[in-house]
């Protein structure tokens, strides 16, 4: 462990896992799910080897519409990656430059890096400080004659209130963009995520619940003439082999990608459950007075089924609370260090106040969560936390940036 002069634990980058001490409990385990299904995994990329064909066949086609049933909607296209699906609705509905759209202060950055990518602008506003996803209040307020779309991101798993997002957006005319990269699987007033009218985009990224092994993607929609325009955006614009309609890009899911997350589907249910465990255990032990850490935990809507992609905590001594937990072998990463508006990539282009998305940016903690960690692990998180809490927080300078 790198240390200051004065013996204290030097800083890290925000985007860093801290874990100086390995094993006891690691922020994730990518390995775990292959090793759980890999007689079935083995066996479907085989399948495909031995088929011959690796872009837009049987298993794409196959896993469109086993994820489209699954999410209850009516039509799947799956492509590159979950950036791509936003970037790929907004320029089938053809948002482009002149246009706003309204999207998260405290998202990823994909969120408004598919915004700029088809020319618009995107404005950025405050999130509900309970669940961190897009409220209606706000959203008004930021309606202005150029305004197209608002894009709500389910965040770490919990969806939106899609409802109250979709009330605003019909008094605007306005088109409703989600962005459920986080929350495959989600439950909103006991829709699954993707079963509503707006069309939703999807992320197949290993960390995601639902996780190839490489990117992709996904958008679920129940306008089949969107995703007639969405598949010919997805192949170069082209329905017909060297037949170009419009401009498009190359944003195929890969054959040997849609047959592994095709064996993974079937057990999305199964493995969201075992998250959902995780998160209760959390929510049960750390129900406490915790003094001075001030430590707020994360927030479930009465409406909301959430699919904890992530569990969130916060502290105003984040630092201090993350490198304890690092000296226990407790591993952590921050969701997100640095706000979007902040980055170099978008400086200079919001130019209104942003405070609870920048306070959250100095507070947010996302501790160890997974379908597949084991008890000790899952114990050694909350004793080790539990631990932490009961003693006083070192001053706030103990850290420095």
């Amino acid at each position: 462990m790198r240390t200051l002069e004065d013996g204290q634990p030097a800083a890290r980058r925000h985007d860093e896992t801290v874990n100086p001490q390995e094993g006891k409990a690691p922020f994730v385990d990518l390995h775990a799910s292959y090793v759980e299904l890999k007689a079935e995994i083995d066996a479907a990329w085989e399948r495909v080897m031995r088929s011959g064909r690796y872009l837009l066949g049987p298993e794409v086609e196959s896993f469109e519409a086993e994820f489209a049933a699954y999410c209850g909607g009516a039509h799947c296209v799956a492509v590159g990656s979950g950036c791509d699906a936003l970037e790929l609705i907004l320029r089938a509905h053809g948002i482009g430059p002149g246009d706003e759209v309204i999207v998260p202060a405290h998202t990823f950055i994909a969120t408004w890096l598919a915004v700029t990518a088809v020319g618009a602008r995107p404005v950025p506003v405050e999130p509900e400080s309970g669940t961190y996803t897009l409220g209606p209040a706000p959203i008004e307020a930021a309606v202005t004659s150029r305004t197209r779309a608002v894009l709500p991101v389910h965040l770490y798993g919990h969806p939106a209130d899609l409802a109250a997002v979709t009330a605003v957006a019909v008094r605007h005319n306005l088109l409703v963009v989600e962005d459920a990269a986080q929350a495959t699987g989600a439950r909103c007033r006991g829709l699954r995520v993707g079963a509503g009218s707006a069309p939703v985009a999807f992320s197949f990224h290993p960390s995601k619940n639902l996780g190839a092994m490489g990117d992709g993607g996904a958008v679920v929609t129940s306008d089949a003439d969107l995703a007639r325009r969405i598949r010919m955006l997805r192949n170069y614009g082209s329905r017909t082999q060297y037949h170009h309609e419009v401009q498009g890009t190359n944003s195929r899911l890969d054959e040997l990608q849609a047959a592994i997350l095709r064996v993974k589907l079937t057990r999305l249910d199964e493995w969201n459950a075992r998250r959902a465990a995780v998160a209760a255990r959390y929510h049960r032990e750390m129900a406490r007075p915790v003094g001075p850490w001030e430590l707020v935990l994360p927030q479930t809507a009465p409406w909301a089924e959430p699919v904890w992609h992530q569990f969130v905590i916060r502290s105003v001594h984040r630092e201090e609370l993350r490198w304890r937990l690092a000296e226990k072998g407790i591993d952590t990463m921050i969701h997100y260090p640095v706000p979007v508006h902040r980055s170099p990539a978008y400086s200079g282009t919001v130019t209104g106040p942003l405070p609870l998305t920048e306070r959250l940016a100095g507070e947010v903690l996302s501790l160890p969560i997974g379908p597949h960690m084991p008890a000790d692990q899952i114990e050694a998180v909350v004793s080790t936390l539990i631990r932490i809490l009961e003693d006083a927080p070192e001053p706030a300078h103990r850290h420095p940036e």
